[in-house]
C-alpha cells in the first residue's frame, strides 16, 4: 500500500486502540475502583455493565442520525467528545459521576466502531481491504497487549484516575494526527430507519447477530472478572497478572494474523470461525483449571486472545461481505450494539455468579453459553452463508 494509503489507517487503527483500552481499562483498575468509591467488585463491574448496554442501545439510533455526514467529519467529532469525557472520568468526585463520564465515552465509542471498519476499507485499494480490516482489529488486540496492563501499572503506582487522564491526553493527539492525514471522503448514502427491516431480512446477518450475542456474552461473563479471578481463586501477584494480561493481548495479534492467513476460501472459512468459537469456549471452562499453577495460565491467555480476536475480525469481515451496498456502517453499528450487549450481559452474569456463589464460577457459565455460541454457528450460520453463495459484493 502507498503513503496515502497507510497513513489514515494507521490513525483509525490508533483510535481503535486508544477506543478500546478506554472500554476494557476498569476490567484492569476493577479492584482500585471499587476500593476508591467503597463498593463491591460487583458493584464496580456495573461500570462495564452500563458502558456495554449505553453502546449497544445508542449504536444504531445515533448512526442512522450520523449517517448524513462525512467519515472524517464523524471521526474528528468523536475523538474529541471521546477526549473531554475521559477528562470528566478522571475528575469524577463520585461513583455515578464517574458512570455518567463513562457514558459519555460511551456515546463516541457507539459511532466509531460503526464507521472504524467501513472506513478502513474505503481508504484503501479494494485488493488491500483485508489487510485494512485486520490491521484495525489488531490495533483493539494491541490495547490488550500495551492498554490494559499499562492502564494497571498506571494505576498502581499513581492512581486509577491517572489512566483516564493518559488516555485523554493520547485521544487529544489522535484528534491531532487524524486533522492532518485523513482525506476528505463524501459520506456514504443517508440511511433511513424505514429501510431497518429490509437490512435484517438477510438470513446471514441475522446469523453473524445471533452468534455475536451468545459468544460476547460467554467470553465477558468470564474475562470481566478476570482479575478478581486471578488474585482469588489463582492467587497470583499483581505482576503477574499484568504479564497474563499482555500475553492475552499478544495472542490477540497471533489470531488476527491467522484470520489473514486462513480465511479465504468458503470451507477454510467455515471451519476456521468453528475453530476460533469452540476455543472461547474451551478456555473458558479452564478457568479455574488453569489456575493451579502460573503455566496453565499462560496457555489458557493464549488460546483464549487468539480466538476472541480471531471471532471478532471473522465475523465484522461477514459482515462487510454480506451487507447491502450503502447499509455496511448501519450493519456494523448493529453489531458493535449486539457486541455490547453481550459485554453487558456477560459482566451482569459474571457479576450475579461472584455474588450469588463464587468468582471461581465465571468460566464454567461462560463456558455454557459458548457452547450455545458454537452450537448456532454450526446449525445456522454456516447453512446460511452456504446457501447464499456468492457474498453481495
Amino acid at each position: 500500500m502507498t503513503a496515502k494509503e497507510w497513513l489514515p489507517l494507521i490513525g483509525i487503527a490508533v483510535a481503535a486502540f486508544v477506543f478500546n483500552t478506554s472500554e476494557f481499562m476498569p476490567i484492569a483498575l476493577l479492584v482500585d475502583i471499587a476500593a476508591d468509591f467503597g463498593v463491591t467488585e460487583a458493584q464496580a463491574g456495573v461500570l462495564i455493565t452500563a458502558y456495554a448496554w449505553a453502546v449497544c442501545v445508542l449504536s444504531l439510533p445515533l448512526m442512522v442520525l450520523a449517517s448524513r455526514f462525512s467519515f472524517r467529519r464523524l471521526l474528528l467529532f468523536l475523538a474529541a467528545l471521546f477526549g473531554i469525557c475521559q477528562v470528566l472520568s478522571a475528575l469524577a468526585p463520585g461513583f455515578w459521576t464517574l458512570m455518567a463520564a463513562r457514558i459519555g465515552v460511551a456515546c463516541a465509542h457507539a459511532v466509531f466502531w460503526s464507521i472504524a471498519s467501513p472506513a478502513a476499507v474505503r481508504v484503501v485499494r479494494p485488493e488491500h481491504q483485508s489487510l485494512a480490516l485486520s490491521t484495525i482489529v489488531t490495533g483493539s488486540s494491541v490495547a490488550m497487549i500495551c492498554g490494559l496492563p499499562l492502564g494497571r501499572v498506571v494505576g498502581l503506582a499513581l492512581g486509577w484516575r491517572m489512566t483516564f487522564f493518559c488516555i485523554a491526553a493520547v485521544s487529544f493527539a489522535v484528534l491531532a494526527y487524524l486533522f492532518a492525514v485523513f482525506p476528505k471522503m463524501a459520506a456514504g448514502e443517508r440511511f433511513s430507519a424505514r429501510e431497518l427491516p429490509g437490512l435484517l431480512k438477510s438470513p446471514v446477518l441475522l446469523g453473524i447477530y445471533a452468534v455475536t450475542a451468545l459468544v460476547a456474552t460467554a467470553y465477558y461473563t468470564g474475562y470481566s472478572y478476570i482479575e478478581p479471578f486471578l488474585q482469588q481463586i489463582g492467587g497470583f501477584s499483581d505482576g503477574f497478572i499484568t504479564v497474563a494480561l499482555s500475553i492475552f493481548g499478544v495472542a490477540g495479534i497471533g489470531g488476527s494474523m491467522l484470520f489473514a492467513r486462513l480465511y479465504e476460501g468458503e470451507r477454510r472459512r467455515h471451519a476456521f470461525l468453528l475453530a476460533v468459537l469452540s476455543g472461547i469456549a474451551v478456555s473458558l471452562a479452564l478457568m479455574v483449571p488453569a489456575a493451579a499453577s502460573h503455566v496453565g495460565v499462560v496457555g489458557m491467555c493464549v488460546l483464549w486472545g487468539a480466538c476472541a480476536t480471531a471471532f471478532n475480525v471473522s465475523l465484522q469481515s461477514g459482515i462487510l461481505r454480506f451487507a447491502p451496498a450503502g447499509a455496511a456502517a448501519v450493519a456494523m453499528s448493529i453489531f458493535s450494539g449486539i457486541f455490547n450487549l453481550g459485554i453487558g450481559g456477560g459482566s451482569a452474569i459474571g457479576g450475579a455468579v461472584s455474588s450469588a456463589a463464587s468468582v471461581a464460577w465465571v468460566g464454567a457459565a461462560g463456558a455454557i453459553i459458548g457452547v450455545a455460541g458454537v452450537a448456532a454457528c454450526a446449525l445456522f450460520l454456516i447453512p446460511a452463508m452456504r446457501r447464499t453463495g456468492v457474498t453481495v459484493r
